[in-house]
């Protein structure tokens, strides 16, 4: 319940955020220091349908992975996956890779933005492949990676806030490190849950049965 509280809050934090550039304005927030990049005629329009669409894709991807929801209402689960999948595939990842191509940091952050967009689509892409197939299991994992990359406008945030509080290191070099910090760990998390998930599986099928109890 702790966590649940936690994340909800992180996600009205990114509510508030996101309304800042409501209507679209170029000299608020972020914005105010991408005047390089605002040149490019392509990237405010790529920056604004990426955090106009990025907010309903975290919000829409959340319940997924309620089994209540599934079980109980399986056409909202499925109507939320498609605003998912789709704001994601059509929108969100491909401009989210505009952004990375300009983004501070030089090389390092910008290879880190290009190559969590690109695994953000690849993941989301293979997780509506999968689930026309029929394949639930496959369906299941590939969303858990996408969702990962999803969370990363949470944990980029979390990670900065960390990291300058403890060591306080000059901002670029906080940037660079929280542009790879922000979906690498999400992902790692992702796949030791997957991992934890298959033993625990495998030690149960293992379990010898109970004996039967005389009468």
């Amino acid at each position: 319940m702790l966590a649940l509280a936690a994340f909800a809050y992180l996600c009205w934090l990114m509510v508030l955020i996101t309304v800042q550039y409501v209507p679209a304005d170029v000299n608020v927030a972020f914005l105010r220091v991408k005047t390089a990049a605002l040149a490019a005629p392509y990237y405010r329009y790529a920056f604004f349908a990426h955090v106009y669409t990025s907010i309903i894709v975290l919000l829409a991807g959340a319940p997924q992975f309620s089994t209540v929801l599934r079980q109980r209402y399986p056409a909202l689960h499925r109507g939320l996956g498609r605003v998912y999948v789709g704001l994601v595939l059509a929108t969100a990842a491909p401009t989210g890779l505009v952004m990375a191509y300009h983004a501070n940091g030089g090389w390092t952050a910008q290879l880190s933005f290009v190559l969590q967009a690109v695994l953000w689509w690849a993941f989301t892409y293979r997780a509506l492949a999968t689930i026309r197939r029929g394949d639930v299991g496959a369906h299941r994992r590939y969303m858990l990676f996408s969702y990962a990359m999803t969370l990363s406008a949470l944990t980029l945030r979390l990670w900065k806030w960390g990291i300058v509080a403890a060591w306080a290191p000059p901002p670029m070099d906080t940037y660079r490190a929280v542009a790879w910090l922000g979906w690498t760990v999400n992902l790692l998390a992702a796949y030791l849950y997957l991992e934890q998930g298959a033993r625990h599986s495998v030690q149960t099928l293992h379990e010898p049965l109970p004996q039967a109890r005389p009468f």
